[in-house]
């Protein structure tokens, strides 16, 4: 089956011009001439490309990407006359995979679009079963990112969420400040220990039944914390 390209162009000539070209290279190519037909389109159907220009009429490109990106991981391509580096650095940004500036050859636009949908391909993710992990009443699914104690959804935060996660995979390890701040923060620790005492704090006033009396996240003095024990 030939893989569909979603081409948002308004010039006419260029979109005739790389339509026919794709085209003739076995792709299946929709065009759009501005931004709304392009999000109309991108909503209705199934891309495995997208070759995006950032000045199109109605919806700018970027707002367009933008509107991919909510739904979508497809390969997204700038093509666009705005070569600065500020302007490919905020495409890039906002989640293009590859900027090409105008003029352009027919040719490199091809190579970079075989490249880009066969690295799309190459790391689909595969279906795995569930992943959930427990620990006494307390239920996370890293999947959708909900936590439940005793059926109940409890409201967390993301950096809230990787700590409980951290702590539920690895029941028998326990953490210092610096290990959670690096993993969790994905940061240098700088010493500070406020946001981490903040954080974990916040949790157990979250999942405990009395968090000054904690049975989810102990303290191990002098070293840092570890997930009580529920086997």
């Amino acid at each position: 089956m030939a893989n569909r390209i979603l081409l948002v162009e308004d010039h006419s000539e260029i979109s005739e011009m790389l339509k026919d070209y794709l085209t003739a290279e076995n792709y299946e190519v929709i065009c759009a001439a501005d931004g709304q037909e392009a999000c109309s389109l991108f909503q209705a159907s199934d891309f495995d490309l997208v070759l995006l220009d950032l000045m199109i009429p109605k919806i700018s490109g970027m707002e367009v990407m933008k509107q991919i990106r909510k739904t979508s991981v497809v390969p997204i391509i700038i093509v666009s006359a705005k070569d600065t580096e500020t302007d490919k650095t905020l495409g890039l940004g906002l989640g293009a995979d590859d900027y090409i500036t105008k003029p352009f050859s027919v040719v490199e636009v091809l190579a970079r679009i075989k490249s880009n949908i066969r690295r799309a391909k190459q790391y689909v993710p595969q279906p795995a079963g569930p992943a959930i992990l427990t620990a006494g009443d307390l239920s996370l699914n890293p999947e959708d990112y909900t936590a439940l104690k005793a059926g109940k959804t409890i409201d967390l935060t993301a950096k809230e969420f990787e700590i409980l996660k951290l702590l539920m995979k690895n029941p028998k390890k326990v953490y210092t400040k610096e290990q959670l701040y690096s993993l969790v923060w994905k940061d240098a620790y700088m010493g500070d220990e406020n946001a981490v005492n903040v954080h974990i704090s916040r949790l157990r006033n979250k999942i405990e039944e009395d968090p000054r009396r904690p049975k989810y996240i102990l303290t191990v003095w002098g070293i840092g914390y570890k997930l009580g024990d529920f086997t």
